[in-house]
């Protein structure tokens, strides 16, 4: 009864941090999983992966769009907290937008299948999109204002065209192994930088 109050003993609390802990391990391995075969790879692989009995995974998530739901989820928290943490950490602001940009096209690719594992549930889609909006652009719109402010890039970028561009530049990976995004993505943010020509 008294398990949910602020001064709950321990063992529910240990027994909260394991159930986290095993939630977050499920989720990380589900985004493995999904970045290699997609959002309908079987639920015993994730668990394999994980380490951990299907039951533990559809105690957490109920349905298969639950998981996929909490994974994008969870990607774009780390992908929005990335953001400022490689501007504290890298040797320039453009640098910080290349590491951000190299983790934003993983967390693209991860997102594979998406769409179509939330088709039944347009609603449950845009909600998430939305989230995403609102996560991840102010990030990119930091990491951009740091590099024009250091004079590493010139001003004019919108933070959405930045992230439209970039995962435009994503379409078509999956169908084609000839085609790797990232060369391309390394010209277009070479393409911003100040001392490029004319």
């Amino acid at each position: 009864m008294t398990a949910e109050g602020p001064g709950g003993d321990s063992p529910p609390r240990s027994k909260r941090a394991d159930a986290q802990r095993n939630r977050e391990t499920v989720l990380t391995a589900a985004a493995e999983v999904f970045a290699t075969s997609g959002v309908d790879a079987p639920i015993r692989q994730i668990a394999s992966r994980a380490g951990v009995g299907m039951a533990t995974i559809y105690r957490h998530f109920p349905t298969r769009a639950d998981l996929v739901t909490a994974v994008y989820q969870h990607q774009i928290e780390a992908c929005a907290e990335a953001g400022p943490n490689l501007l504290a950490r890298a040797d320039s602001p453009l640098d910080a937008l290349r590491q951000w940009t190299d983790l934003f096209v993983d967390f693209l690719v991860t997102k594979h299948g998406l769409a179509d594992a939330l088709q039944s549930d347009s609603d449950r889609f845009a909600a998430l999109h939305a989230y995403f909006l609102d996560r991840l652009l102010p990030v990119c719109a930091q990491l951009l204002d740091a590099a024009v402010e250091a004079g590493d890039i010139r001003p004019g970028t919108q933070p959405y065209e930045l992230m439209r561009g970039i995962g435009n530049l994503c379409i078509g990976r999956d169908d084609d192994p000839r085609y790797d995004p990232r060369r391309l993505i390394a010209l277009l943010l070479q393409g911003l930088q100040r001392h490029q020509g004319t």
